[in-house]
């Protein structure tokens, strides 16, 4: 969180300094002239402009959650390039303006006031209003790059908590800054991070299909970098450096970096030596003399006399040393108040510039939402598929599905040469009937009617025109998941042949006493065994009775009915005598052997593979990692890495599946895996494993992230190879 924070504190304290120190200078002119009056103009100004900002952030943020996931990578990443356009801007105008921007501010406020209310309500607007759209378009993209909104709001708001509090400072006569150099200096680091954003941009541009070159990597060591370490989530949260980079993004990265470092950089120089060669240096003059007595209201009785080149024009002398009978240079005369100026309430205008900008934000979002087409009727029967089915318009649409026939069906919105799907419904019941929602795009559409009792049924075709791009799953039928399962019912039936050799020499040693033996050969067996997950299913009563734990028998860990490796593990490692034990594991060695026998005759579902794809490691998050199944032995991580093989070993036998269905999937996975596999081998010392209780917080949180990432990828796994009746 803390480190995708740092991005927007810096711009949320640069931007919200920038705005503050333009309301100081606005506010302290207004009170040197005797204007106070005016105050509440200035103020109106100020929150219009913050009502716009956040109302453009909402746009952005509404408006992208509506677009489908290739024109949301198209939208941020466009966004994503126009933020660091923006930022650039801001950086340059500020390294040129930091010494004499208050002076410019002055002037426009002294024209403000000889023309009249709405003039200077439009100057603070503008003035803040532009600050306020770059901090929301900015702090919206690295949200977006951080995949998440804690860590960026966080530090946006301590940002501008800080620079509301220097602008107090200052405007007190409390604090002195020197401006040049505070927004030099930021402005460097905000180079860096621009640079970063930019090639976050790009990359989504190349997930958009924008940008070519997306799969032309410059580097990648996801393989051997931990993205969850803490300084890969440093670099990735500050910088936008990841572990994998297409050329493109390198291109951009370091040309951005290179091309405006160096602009600024010379700028910097050029300020400096203009300011040494046309001011004799005078103690005490720091730069940004000019700039910090500006928004202070005036000259400090003990300040030194500020460099006349960047000195802002001499304020009018405070009101209390002026004439009372005088009227200000500055400010015309009161117009006569009227009955309809009494009568207007003093909150309408506030009220309004709030409510104006909300109104046409939420517009925006409602008229840009994509609804679904208003439903039309699709009639479902066993004999009769897609009545009423005519070709929809390219969009998000909502068929209404109603059965008028006997039976429950399966209902299927399919492309017909490859019956690739497109949206379903699952047991939709005579006489009933629900919504199916589906992105239509360029393509030919059908229906397709899969009764209970009965055979299916497809809709007449239809073609849709314009560019193609909705996403369609094709479907897996037993038949294309045959050579997968007999592959791994194979390994399976090897891995049980070797469990039977393993059991049989762990009983050896129980028998014969050799307990610190017999220790190290149960671990050997039980992580075969734990290897061997995505069969559990299969395994039918025999997994309890070999790898059962104690969870809910009366007797616990010596109730009578724990049996198995665990309770061996218990034994093992709690001083339980060999003559104790014998029996437990002389039945373990049996269990194995009759599981072996039986397995080729249990039934495997064909659904069951996929599924374990996700399963095996969700088991590993819940009980290994957490130490819940430990007795004693503390090699948690030993039956994790065991299961992590497991995994492995399934998603070679369903990669031929995989690949043509989801071509981007294995890769990641594959870099997932390579990641945990890194975090348990640190843990695996020669013979021996880091207890999961041992771990210190860091390790242990490292562990179980890339578990969770591991998880969270692999889980398109199920749906893309389910069974569906429409295949």
């Amino acid at each position: 969180m803390w480190d995708d924070a740092f991005p927007s504190f810096l711009i949320g304290l640069r931007e919200g300094l920038e705005a503050g120190l333009i309301v100081s200078v606005l506010v302290a002119t207004l009170v040197r002239a005797g204007a106070r009056s005016r105050l509440p103009q200035v103020w109106t100004g100020v929150l219009a402009a913050i009502a716009l900002s956040m109302s453009f952030g909402a746009v952005l943020t509404f408006t992208a959650a509506s677009l489908s996931a290739t024109a949301q990578e198209a939208f941020g990443g466009t966004l994503s390039i126009v933020a660091v356009a923006f930022v650039t801007a801001m950086v340059f105008w500020m390294r040129r303006s930091a010494r004499g921007f208050a002076g410019e501010i002055k002037e426009k406020v002294t024209e403000a006031l000889a023309m009249g209310a709405g003039v200077l309500v439009l100057t603070s607007f503008l003035a803040v209003g532009r600050e306020g759209l770059e901090t929301a378009l900015f702090l919206w993209t690295t949200a977006r790059a951080a995949n998440e909104s804690a860590g960026p709001l966080t530090g946006a708001g301590i940002g501008l908590v800080l620079a509301a509090a220097l602008c107090w400072g200052l405007y007190r006569r409390v604090l002195r800054i020197n401006l040049t150099r505070f927004f030099t200096a930021t402005g460097v680091v905000l180079i860096v991070i621009a640079a970063g954003v930019l090639g976050y941009g790009l990359r989504d541009l190349q997930e958009g299909t924008v940008l070519p070159g997306g799969t032309a990597y410059a580097f990648d060591l996801s393989g051997s970098v931990d993205a969850g370490a803490w300084y890969s989530a440093l670099l990735q949260g500050v910088l936008n450096l990841t572990p994998a980079m297409t050329w493109l993004q390198v291109a951009g990265y370091a040309g951005y970096l290179a091309v405006v470092m160096t602009l600024f950089v010379r700028g910097v120089r050029g300020v400096r030596e203009q300011s040494g060669a046309g001011v004799p240096a005078r103690a005490g003059a720091g730069a940004g003399a000019g700039a910090d007595e500006a928004v202070a209201g005036g000259k400090r009785a003990d300040a030194p006399p500020a460099v006349p080149s960047v000195t802002p024009p001499a304020a009018p002398p405070p009101a209390a040393e002026r004439p009372a009978a005088r009227p200000s240079a500055t400010e015309p005369p009161s117009a006569p108040t009227t009955a309809t100026t009494r009568r207007r309430p003093a909150w309408l205008i506030p009220v309004a510039v709030v409510a104006v900008p909300a109104l046409l934000a939420g517009l925006v979002v409602a008229l840009s939402h994509p609804k679904p087409a208003a439903g039309e009727t699709v009639a479902v029967s066993e004999t009769d598929c897609g009545r009423g089915f005519t070709a929809p318009e390219p969009g998000r649409q909502d068929f209404l599905m109603h059965n008028t026939g006997n039976q429950t069906s399966e209902v299927y919105l399919i492309d017909p040469s490859s019956n690739a799907v497109y949206g379903e419904i699952e047991g939709l019941a005579p006489g009933t009937t629900r919504d199916l929602v589906a992105t239509v795009a360029g393509g030919t559409y059908a229906w397709r009617c899969v009764p209970a009792d009965g055979r299916a049924v497809t809709s007449k075709a239809v073609r849709v025109g314009g560019a193609t791009g909705a996403h369609a799953v094709v479907p897996v039928s037993e038949r294309d998941l045959a050579a997968p399962l007999k592959a791994y019912r194979a390994y399976v039936d090897r891995g049980l042949a070797t469990l039977v050799t393993q059991t049989r020499k762990l009983s050896d040693d129980i028998r014969a006493g050799r307990l610190g033996t017999a220790r190290a050969d149960w671990l050997t067996a039980h992580r075969t065994y734990a290897s061997l997950g995505a069969a559990y299913g299969t395994f039918e009563y025999f997994d309890q009775k070999i790898d059962g734990r104690p969870d809910g028998l009366p007797g616990g860990v010596h109730d009578r009915d724990f049996t198995g490796f665990l309770r061996i593990e218990y034994g093992l490692w709690h001083g339980e005598p060999a003559s104790q034990l014998k029996g437990l594991a002389q039945q373990l060695a049996e269990d194995s052997a009759g599981l072996r026998k039986a397995f080729p005759h249990q039934y495997f579902d064909f659904s069951d593979l996929p599924l374990r794809a996700h399963e095996i490691l969700e088991n590993t998050l819940q009980f290994e990692l957490t130490g819940d199944t430990d007795q004693g032995s503390g090699t948690g991580l030993a039956t994790a890495d065991a299961n992590l093989a497991g995994t492995r070993e399934l998603l070679v036998v369903l990669e031929p599946l995989l690949t043509t269905r989801a071509p981007r999937l294995l890769p990641t996975v594959d870099a997932d895996i390579a990641r945990l596999q890194k975090l348990l081998d640190s843990a695996h010392h020669g013979t021996g494993w880091t207890p999961v209780d041992r771990l210190d917080r860091t390790a242990k949180a490292r562990l179980d992230g890339a578990t969770g990432q591991l998880l969270e990828d692999l889980s398109p796994v199920p749906d893309l190879l389910e069974v569906r009746k429409s295949a």
